[in-house]
């Protein structure tokens, strides 16, 4: 299979299946002498694993990593890093039946028409299950951007038609409440309607916003590589990810240019912006500015509602789909975007090193 394979400068690939024996990833390419625990991993980890609330669920899975290589003496050694994650709570007889047929909102119909064949069991690759890889990933980039100054924040802005007030937020709470939501009382509403959802055997979607604080103007490429383009890649890599919002998004459509323009400062000896519609990105690349992306959640496909769909004889049939499922994915999904904006932002800032002869002059040049 192509296409397991993320990034430039530090290349990210994931590798297992939701019912297999383990999933993990293999990080290249990233620098030596940054002090590295599995715990750093696991506390991004904790924040994606399933069975821990009533918005996700039921199975049941520690999701445990192992550092397998890369790392020495507590400290990464810049050789390929890889890691490993267990399963341990497969129940696959819970998907016996979808072998026959195609699951509506589900990968299942395209990877028979591509490889013939498709391991059903959870829905192998295209599972949420494979975004452990990219989460033990992120959790590594996001640790040395810190270093840097810069905070990667993702959280829940919105479940169904349920929003997080903007003057009412701390960011700190997406840490602790089930919803992923910086807002208590937006979080206790968002769990009303979770469990009204599920009483209906239905499910819902939402909106994770990510805000990215401290980056120097001047990251990403201007052409192919912008820094909006690649972090939109990276998202929208994400399974459940339907639309991509780089700052005002689609509002801007409906401005004028002397509405949508953000005006320039001097403050002291910094340049800064009125304001950002922009999402504090120009021309592809950083401003200098908060960067703000914005990412739209379908519902949870696999849904105990009846369905109609098609079986591999293609006869018409219903379905009532069965298994263990999260009645809303957008609250383990926040540290996924969280992580695929810290490595896709480490990633091109590694690449800026060298846009400019007197960095590479004086970082090489003998005193």
């Amino acid at each position: 299979m192509a296409g397991s394979v993320f990034g430039k400068n530090i290349t990210v690939s994931t590798w297992g299946e939701s019912h297999g024996k383990a999933l993990g990833c293999v990080i290249d390419g990233f620098p030596a002498g940054l002090e590295l625990t599995e715990e750093d991993i696991q506390k991004f980890l904790d924040r994606r694993k399933p069975g821990t609330s009533g918005a996700t669920t039921s199975r049941k899975e520690d999701d445990l990593v192992e550092i397998l290589s890369g790392v020495f003496d507590g400290r990464t050694t810049g050789t390929p890093i890889s890691m490993m994650v267990k399963n341990t709570s497969q129940k696959s007889s819970d998907y016996k039946e979808i072998a026959s047929y195609y699951r509506p909102g589900h990968a299942d119909y395209g990877f028979d028409m591509k490889y013939g064949f498709r391991d059903y069991r959870g829905g192998g690759r295209s599972s949420g299950r494979e975004t452990i890889g990219r989460v033990a990933a992120g959790a590594i980039c996001s640790k040395l951007l810190g270093k840097m100054g810069i905070e990667v924040i993702a959280y829940t802005k919105s479940i169904g038609d349920i929003e997080i007030d903007p003057g009412n937020t701390d960011y700190a709470a997406r840490l602790t409440t089930p919803t992923a939501m910086p807002d208590i009382e937006a979080d206790k509403k968002a769990m009303e309607l979770i469990q009204k959802s599920r009483e209906k055997n239905d499910s819902l979607g939402g909106v994770i916003e990510c805000r990215i604080k401290g980056v120097p103007a001047g990251i990403g490429e201007p052409v192919f590589d912008k820094l909006d383009a690649r972090l939109s890649q990276a998202v929208m890599s994400i399974g459940a990810v339907k639309a991509i919002e780089i700052g005002d998004g689609c509002q801007v459509s409906r401005y004028y240019g002397s509405e949508n323009n953000d005006a320039f400062e001097a403050v002291g000896s910094k340049i800064t912006k009125k304001t950002n519609h922009s999402g504090g990105i120009l021309g592809g690349m950083s401003d200098g500015s908060e960067i703000i992306l914005r990412a739209y959640i379908k519902p949870t496909p696999s849904i105990a509602s009846t369905q109609e769909t098609i079986n591999q004889d293609g006869e018409n049939i219903t379905i009532n789909i069965k298994g263990r499922h999260d009645p809303v994915v957008v609250p383990r999904a926040v540290v996924v975007v969280e992580s695929m904006c810290a490595i896709t932002l480490l990633d091109l800032m590694i690449s800026n090193i060298s846009s400019r002869a007197d960095s590479i002059i004086s970082f090489y040049k003998k005193s």
